[in-house]
């Protein structure tokens, strides 16, 4: 269960990370581009434990599915871009995916 929260803390950390991308202006900006590296960075240190409990492709489908769909339904909401009946469905296969992938997945 602990390797369940952490991972959807490193998926948290990467979304805040990616969601910050815009304020830091290109990396100008000091303390942005500071709180948006170090959550990648953070983010990529819960990853290196996490796989060594889980499989990495496990590990990664469901980081980069779930930042993925995070990413678009927070960019909706707070920058408000526009999403597509297309980009909908999408989105809804790539939950899907990572629910498959999480159900039929062997851990050794």
């Amino acid at each position: 269960m602990i390797t369940y929260i952490l991972l959807f803390t490193a998926i948290a950390l990467e979304v805040f990370g990616t969601m910050l991308l815009s304020t830091t202006q290109s990396f100008t900006k000091p303390l942005p581009t500071f709180i948006s590296l170090s959550s990648y960075f953070l983010s990529l240190y819960l990853l290196s434990i996490i796989v060594q409990k889980l499989p990495i492709a496990i590990v990664y489908a469901s980081w980069a599915g779930l930042g993925v769909f995070s990413v678009a339904l927070l960019g909706y909401i707070f920058y408000a871009q526009s999403l597509n009946w297309q980009t909908i469905i999408g989105l809804f296969l790539i939950i899907v995916g990572v629910i498959i992938v999480n159900i039929y997945k062997t851990v050794s």
